[in-house]
C-alpha cells in the first residue's frame, strides 16, 4: 500500500488497482505549493469525513476532473448533488459497504461539521477501511472519545491516521491514547502545522508516542511511503 501525503489531512492511498483520496484540501494550502501535482491525482474514490473547507475545498473540482465516486455522509451526498456531482455513495455511522477496493465502515468523530457557507453538513465522521493489504482507521478531525474502544472489537487495525495539531482536534498526547484505544501501534499524523493554531513540536509529539510504545509517522508533504 503506497501512501502519499497531500498536506493537512489529505492523503492519496494506492491499494491494489485503486487510488483513494481523503479530504481533498490541496490548492488552498500554502504548504503544498510546488509539492503536489493536483492534476496528476486522478483518484477512483474520494472519501470525505466532514464539510469544513479545509477538507472539501478541492472536492468538487477533483470529483469533476476524475469522475471518482465520493463516499461520505447523506448530507454530503445531497450537497454534492447540488454541485452537479452525481457519482456518490452515502453512508451513516455504524454502516459498512463493500467497494471494489475493500470494505468501508463510517465511524463517528467528535467534531463539528458545516460547509463554507455555514450550512449544515451532517455530523463529522471517519472511516475504517479493510483492504487485502491492511485494515486502517482514518479518524477525520476528532477529539479523543471512549467509543474508539469499540473499534478493536470488530477490526484488527494495522495503522491509523490521527490529528495531532490540538486546538481544533486531539493533540499528540491524546492521539497516542487513541492508538491505545484502537489497539494499533503505528499512527500517521495529520492536521498539524498548516496554520498557526495547529503548529506542533515534532520531537515532543513523537515523545508522547514513545512513552506508550507507539510509532508516530510525521509525513512530509508530497512524499510517498509504503506500509
Amino acid at each position: 500500500m503506497l501512501i502519499t501525503y497531500l498536506g493537512h489531512a489529505s492523503f492519496l492511498i494506492e491499494t491494489g488497482k485503486h487510488r483513494l483520496v481523503f479530504d481533498p484540501f490541496i490548492r488552498g494550502n500554502e504548504l503544498t505549493k510546488g509539492k503536489v501535482d493536483f492534476d496528476a491525482l486522478k483518484p477512483d474514490f474520494i472519501l470525505v469525513s466532514h464539510g469544513h473547507e479545509d477538507h472539501t475545498a478541492d472536492l468538487v473540482d477533483l470529483a469533476n476532473a476524475s469522475g471518482a465516486q465520493v463516499i461520505g455522509s447523506w448530507e454530503m451526498q445531497n450537497w454534492l448533488h447540488q454541485q452537479g456531482i452525481k457519482n456518490t455513495h452515502a453512508m451513516n455511522f455504524g454502516g459498512s459497504w463493500n467497494f471494489p477496493f475493500g470494505r468501508v465502515k463510517f465511524f463517528q468523530a467528535m467534531h463539528t461539521s458545516s460547509f463554507a457557507d455555514n450550512s449544515y453538513a451532517g455530523a463529522a465522521g471517519g472511516f475504517i477501511v479493510e483492504t487485502e493489504e491492511h485494515c486502517f482507521y482514518y479518524s477525520g478531525d476528532t477529539g479523543l472519545f471512549q467509543d474508539m474502544k469499540l473499534i478493536p472489537m470488530f477490526h484488527d487495525v494495522s495503522f491509523s491516521f490521527f490529528p495531532i495539531g490540538d486546538n481544533f482536534t486531539m493533540d499528540a498526547e491524546q492521539a497516542a491514547m487513541a492508538a491505545e484505544f484502537v489497539n494499533c501501534d503505528k499512527v500517521i499524523a495529520m492536521h498539524f502545522d498548516t496554520f498557526g493554531f495547529i503548529e506542533v513540536d515534532h520531537a515532543a509529539a513523537r515523545k508522547s508516542f514513545d512513552q506508550l510504545g507507539k510509532e508516530l509517522i510525521i509525513p512530509e508533504i508530497g512524499k510517498s511511503f509504503e506500509l
